[in-house]
């Protein structure tokens, strides 16, 4: 048997979720020993970005990835792991468009490609909240660079955590969606390929091995020792990080999120993003029924 090769996330949203592969360190600090005796023999971790996940799971690198949610639908045999995944129900602080001026008279916008969801929102919303197309460029995600080259910069993951927001008009692509739909959004999940997983040992649940890390690394003495320890990280205060992690992220796929995300797939098939929306398919269960 072949212990299965995650592809996972080195940004402070999915410190949770990692919580029983690396116990709160850092991915600088991570390595496959680190992993405890009970995850050693079926799994090994390497990190990433968004985007990149998604590719080693296309390409066979990767068995397991936390993915762009729009990604999902360019992937063929995947299933996504039921419960777990990075969603805001409101404002999400680390998914910002940032612009010296306000968002009708923005006409080109740099993107940080390392999350596509992001960058699909970004369209999604320009096309139906703001009313127009723009033009996007791809670019680093270095902020005084991206403006000097564009009206707007979007920005994901730890960066935009850190944003002076006074100094430029600053749209939260998860509360602008939620004001326009009244749904929550899903930027990302655990999806597996399912040939990998005739490799593993019978005995092994997986849905339930990266659900009992997510519940464990919600708990919040763990919340505070993620919040200790990435704080010099991202320069944030630890009191900062905890509010992130307790009040904007939502690491949960319950019914709300996924209807937003199946409402998320008919703008993207609309907006042109993708070409149709994908069927759901999970990991041990039939899909769930939506409303709405």
């Amino acid at each position: 048997m072949c212990p299965l090769k995650i592809s996972a996330i080195s940004f402070l949203n999915t410190a949770p979720l990692m919580w029983d592969f690396n116990h709160g360190v850092t991915p600088e600090q991570h390595c496959d020993h680190d992993l405890p005796p009970e995850l050693r023999a079926d799994f090994t971790v390497e990190y990433t970005v968004p985007s990149r996940c998604a590719e080693d799971l296309r390409h066979g690198r990767a068995d397991i990835g936390i993915i762009p949610a729009i990604t999902y639908a360019t992937i063929p045999g995947l299933v996504i792991l039921p419960d777990a995944a990075i969603a805001a129900k409101g404002a999400v602080r680390s998914i910002l468009l940032v612009a010296r001026k306000p968002i009708q008279q923005v006409n080109t916008i740099a993107a940080d490609t390392s999350s596509r969801s992001s960058v699909a929102l970004a369209q999604i919303l320009c096309q139906t909240l703001w009313g127009r197309v723009r033009q996007f460029r791809d670019l680093p995600p270095d902020l005084d660079s991206m403006l000097a080259a564009c009206d707007a910069a979007l920005l994901i993951g730890d960066p935009a955590l850190r944003i002076a927001r006074e100094k430029y008009f600053v749209y939260d692509l998860a509360e602008e969606w939620r004001k326009f739909t009244g749904k929550p959004f899903v930027f990302a999940f655990w999806a597996v390929r399912l040939p990998a997983l005739n490799e593993v040992r019978r005995s092994l649940d997986v849905a339930a091995v990266f659900r009992n890390s997510r519940d464990h690394g919600i708990q919040p003495e763990n919340i505070g020792q993620i919040a200790r320890q990435w704080s010099p990280r991202v320069g944030l205060s630890e009191r900062e990080i905890t509010s992130y992690l307790t009040r904007n992220v939502h690491f949960f796929l319950d019914a709300e999120n996924l209807e937003g995300l199946e409402l998320f797939f008919r703008y993207a098939v609309e907006c042109g993003v993708i070409d149709q929306v994908p069927s759901l398919r999970f990991l041990g269960m039939a899909a769930p029924q939506f409303v709405g």
